[in-house]
C-alpha cells in the first residue's frame, strides 16, 4: 500500500531536513504544511516534495494536521513531527507495516520523548498510521489525537522525538485558556491536559482544582490514574504529604500501579525503614507498566531505578549478594552510570564481586 506522510511545521530549519530524511525511505509521498514560517523551512521542504502548502494558525492544532491530511493523496496517511527522528532499523518496520496493512485500519506506535543518551526513557503510544478512507480525524486544539477504532495494529516500530529547542512555555496553556474565555467546554480529556499544563506551570492550586474535577468525571481510566500521580506531585510541591498520598493511593483504586507509582511507595517504606515494605514496593514496580496500554512509561521507574533502590534495601538487610546482583541488573539497563559503578567498586571491596 502507499503512504503519505504528513507535517505541520512552523519555523523547523534546524530539524526538518533531518526528519524528512528519516521519512523519505518509506514515504510514497511527502505532505508540508506550513503555518507561518519565517525561516527557510519552507525552502528546505521543497527539496523534499512539491506538496507544500499554507494554513493560517488558528490556534488549533487539529485543524492543521487536520488540513494536511486532507491533502494526502496515497492509501495511508502518517502524522510526524518536525523534530522526529526514526532509526534505519525503525524505518524498516515502518516499511513491512505499509506492506501488510490490509488487514488494519490504524497503527499505534511507540513514541519516545526523553532519553538517556541514546536510550528511551520517557515512551508512550500514539496513533500514528491510518488507512485514508476511513477519514480519521484528530480533536482537541492542544494535545490532540485521533479516537482508535477500527482494526488497529500495535507496531514496536519507535519513532523518536528528538527537541533541539524547547516550546514557549506557556504555549499550550493560552490556547486551553483561550478557548475557555471563549465559551468552549472542555470534553473529558482536554480537561485532563489543562490540569497538567496548570501543573507543568507551577499553578499547583489550580492544577488540584482541574484535575480533582477531571477525575470526579468521565475519562479514560489511564488518564485518571495518570491524573493521580499528577495530584501527587502537586500536593507536594505545596508540602502536604498527606493527601499526596491520599491522591496516589486514589489511584490505585482506579487502575493496577504503574511502575512510578510503586516506586513512590517503596521511597516512603524506605524513608521510614520498613525495609519489607520497601522491598514488595520496588518488587512490583519491576515490569509493571504495559506499554501498548496507552499510558506514560518512564522506563527507569519499571527498571533501573527499583533494581537500584532494591540494592539499597538488601545492603541494609545484611544480603550483600542480592545487594550486588541487583545492582548489576540496574547496571546491565544503564552501564556508565555513575551510582551503579561506585556500587559495583563497593562490593568489590567487600570481596564478594569476582566469587
Amino acid at each position: 500500500m502507499t503512504l503519505s506522510v504528513c507535517l505541520i511545521v512552523k519555523d523547523e530549519q534546524e530539524v526538518i531536513v533531518r526528519c524528512l530524511n528519516c521519512a523519505s525511505k518509506f514515504a510514497d509521498e511527502i505532505v508540508i504544511v506550513d503555518t507561518g514560517s519565517a525561516d527557510n523551512t519552507v525552502a528546505m521542504a521543497k527539496k523534499f516534495t512539491d506538496k507544500v502548502y499554507f494554513f493560517k494558525w488558528c490556534d488549533d492544532f487539529s485543524a492543521a494536521r487536520n488540513y494536511a491530511f486532507s491533502k494526502a493523496e496515497c492509501e495511508l496517511v502518517m502524522w510526524l513531527d518536525a523534530d522526529d527522528v526514526i532509526t534505519d532499523e525503525n524505518c524498516e518496520k515502518i516499511n513491512r507495516i505499509k506492506n501488510s496493512f490490509s488487514s488494519y485500519d490504524m497503527a499505534v506506535l511507540p513514541y519516545a520523548a526523553s532519553f538517556d543518551g541514546d536510550v528511551p526513557t520517557f515512551v508512550y503510544n500514539r496513533e500514528r498510521i491510518f488507512r485514508r478512507s476511513m477519514n480519521f480525524k484528530f480533536s482537541g486544539a492542544v494535545h490532540e489525537a485521533v479516537t482508535p477504532r477500527g482494526r488497529i495494529l500495535y507496531s514496536d516500530a519507535v519513532i523518536y522525538h528528538k527537541k533541539l529547542k524547547e516550546n514557549e512555555p506557556m504555549r499550550n496553556l493560552k490556547i486551553i485558556q483561550k478557548l475557555i474565555a471563549s465559551g468552549a467546554k472542555l470534553d473529558a480529556r482536554q480537561k485532563f491536559y489543562y490540569g497538567r499544563e496548570l501543573f507543568f506551570n507551577k499553578m499547583y492550586l489550580e492544577s488540584i482544582a482541574v484535575l480533582t474535577d477531571f477525575l470526579d468525571g468521565d475519562g479514560w481510566e489511564v488518564n485518571k490514574a495518570e491524573a493521580c500521580l499528577n495530584l501527587f506531585d502537586a500536593y507536594t510541591a505545596l508540602g502536604d504529604s498527606k493527601k499526596a498520598y491520599g491522591a496516589l493511593l486514589r489511584g490505585f483504586t482506579i487502575a493496577p500501579p504503574s511502575s512510578r507509582a510503586c516506586c513512590i511507595m517503596g521511597d516512603y517504606f524506605l524513608k521510614e525503614n520498613n525495609l519489607a515494605g520497601a522491598e514488595f514496593w520496588y518488587n512490583s514496580a519491576i515490569g509493571a507498566d504495559k506499554e501498548n496500554s496507552g499510558v506514560f512509561v518512564n522506563r527507569d521507574y519499571g527498571g533501573f531505578i527499583p533494581y537500584m533502590q532494591l540494592c539499597v534495601v538488601y545492603d541494609r538487610l545484611g544480603n550483600k549478594v542480592k545487594a550486588d546482583a541487583c545492582n548489576e541488573a540496574a547496571g546491565k539497563l544503564k552501564p556508565y552510570n555513575t551510582n551503579f559503578l561506585n556500587n559495583r567498586k563497593y562490593f568489590e571491596n567487600l570481596g564478594i564481586r569476582g566469587k
